[in-house]
Formats: C-alpha cells, sequence, structure tokens
C-alpha cells in the first residue's frame, strides 16, 4: 500500500516519520513545492530505518505529482502555518488556493484514494478539499477531534497523575476556540471523569483545550506538530489495517445533529473505505447548544470560502 503526505513541514514530517515508524504501508510519499526539502528529509528519515528497524520506503518528490500516483491515502498539511495574533479564519484566502491545487493534482493521479486533510483552518478547508475533488464526502475528510481529545486526556492526565493511556473521550464541533469537549463522555477506565476530578478544576481543562493550539503557537511563534502529525497517521493507521476505530473527525453532516452541509467534528468509525459510519450521540440541552454555536461559527467560515471571487466548482 501507499500513502502520500503533502507538505514537507512539521506536521507532514512528523506524520510520515510516524507511518513509516509503525510500518503501516509499504511506501511513502512526501511531497513539497519547495526544491529538495522532500528528498533530503525522505532521505534523512530512510537513514533511521536500520536503527529503528522498520521497512517502509520514504521517498521525497519536489511538486511532481506523478510519484503520488495510486496512494490509498492521501494526507494534505500544506499551507501557511498559523503565527502568534493570526486567527485560523486570518488563513483562509491563501489556504485555499494552496489546498485546491493540491486537491485537484491528488485527484488527477489517484482517483480511488482517501482524502485526510490537516490544513488550516481546518474545517474549512476540509469543505475545499471536499468541493475540489468531487468525491463522496466518506473518502474526504478532516483530522482535527484526534489532536483535540489528546490534548484534553493529556492535560486530565496530568490534573489526576494518572497514565493518559486510560483515558478516552469524546469531542465535538469545529477546530478551534468553539470546539466542545463532552465531560459526560469522558472516562478513566470507564469511571466517569466527574467522579475523579472537581468541576472547577475540569472546566479550566476543558478552556485549555479550546485554546490549545494558540497555546503552543505563543510558546514557540508556530504550529504544534508532533501531536497534529501523530494524530494524522492514526488516522492513516485505522484505514490501511481496516480497524473500525471510533474517532471525533471533521465529517460531512446531511442532518446529523440537526446540521445540514457542512463538515463539523463529530465521532465517526474509520475504516478501509474512509468514514463508514457517523456516530448521533444523544446531547442534553446545553451540549446540543454548544454544538449549535460551533457550527454557526464554522458556517460563517464556510460561508467565506463560498463567496471567494473564485468559488470552487
Amino acid at each position: 500500500m501507499k500513502v502520500t503526505v503533502v507538505g514537507a513541514g512539521n506536521v507532514g514530517t512528523t506524520c510520515a516519520n510516524v507511518i513509516a515508524h509503525r510500518e503501516l504501508v509499504n511506501e511513502v510519499v512526501l511531497l513539497d513545492i519547495k526544491e529538495g526539502t522532500a528528498e533530503g528529509k525522505s532521505l534523512d528519515m530512510w537513514q533511521t530505518a536500520p536503527i529503528n528497524l522498520y521497512d517502509t520506503r520514504i521517498k521525497g518528490s519536489t511538486n511532481d505529482y506523478a510519484a503520488t500516483a495510486g496512494s490509498d491515502v492521501v494526507v494534505i498539511t500544506s499551507g501557511l502555518p498559523r503565527k502568534p495574533g493570526m486567527s485560523r479564519d486570518d488563513l483562509i484566502a491563501t489556504n485555499a488556493g494552496i489546498v485546491r491545487s493540491v486537491t485537484e493534482n491528488i485527484v488527477k493521479h489517484s482517483p480511488n484514494t482517501i482524502i485526510i486533510v490537516v490544513s488550516n483552518p481546518l474545517d474549512v478547508m476540509t469543505y475545499c478539499a471536499y468541493l475540489t475533488s468531487g468525491f463522496d464526502s466518506k473518502r474526504v475528510f478532516g483530522m482535527a477531534g484526534i489532536l483535540d481529545t489528546a490534548r484534553y486526556r493529556a492535560f486530565l492526565a496530568e490534573a489526576l497523575n494518572c497514565s493518559p493511556k486510560d483515558i478516552q473521550a469524546v469531542l465535538m464541533g469545529g477546530h478551534g476556540d468553539t470546539m466542545v469537549p463532552l465531560p459526560r463522555y469522558t472516562t478513566v477506565s470507564g469511571i466517569p471523569v466527574t467522579e475523579m476530578i472537581a468541576a472547577d478544576k475540569l472546566e479550566s481543562i476543558i478552556q485549555r483545550t479550546k485554546v490549545g493550539g494558540g497555546e503552543l503557537v505563543n510558546l514557540m511563534g508556530t504550529s504544534a506538530w508532533y501531536a497534529p502529525g501523530a494524530a494524522a497517521a492514526q488516522m492513516v493507521e485505522a484505514i490501511v489495517r481496516d480497524q473500525k476505530r471510533i474517532f471525533p473527525c471533521c465529517a460531512w453532516l446531511q442532518g446529523e445533529y440537526g446540521h445540514k452541509d457542512i463538515y463539523l467534528g463529530v465521532p465517526v468509525k474509520l475504516g478501509k473505505k474512509g468514514i463508514e459510519q457517523i456516530i448521533e450521540l444523544k446531547l442534553n440541552t446545553e451540549e446540543k447548544q454548544l454544538l449549535d454555536s460551533s457550527a454557526k461559527a464554522v458556517k460563517e467560515v464556510m460561508n467565506v470560502l463560498d463567496g471567494m471571487q473564485q468559488p470552487v466548482k
């Protein structure tokens, strides 16, 4: 099997590296527009194979999409990274053009592939890729919820002084400040988290999760990459190994949760066909209101894309 990662920046390189180390596929292609970058990073990673003992071949390409032909999964990480003081919405004009171009080339060379979008603003870039590709929505979705729940679970593990392996959580909504962590669906080895932590402490963790990306941008001056790259790789693993994993992903809704024609983070079943099921939880009134508010924010940015001078068709 073959996976392509478009964008040899920090996130894309991390994703490719994790996929190779886990030996998920036979070949990983790393593609970038900057001359020599993908080739150099791929060569560097391949030279760790004798040390880390894996067989997956990693190949780099400078903007030659012929090298990506026949990919089973494509991860799109291309785009301008968010910088201090920049909202996700500020990125839309530049990154929509990039994602559109990447998607057109990917579809040309891998018409049967599954597309995972990581580029920001994520919900809207996923929408852009969906419109551009013409694929069934089950084959075009975004990586958001896995990263956001990872942050949520990591913060909880610190607060509870327990292993993050034992924490399971669901998080919904847009990838940004309006995301909706769900304490009612958060457990520690099956124990409701609300029985293990004070309400005010839990609320502070939820608020920290919502601005988790911004916290890292402020610390480093650029977006995170280890966790986003690993999150995207986990989605690739669920697909190529047909694991039927239940993950929160940015999916195209057609009436689920009362929303239609919108990409929004919801729990799904992920397997070899892509999104094989959208799981509808029974949200209470407060949870539904928070989700509706998040959907409204996402829809506003989608409308910006729709209203661009050269809209995607």
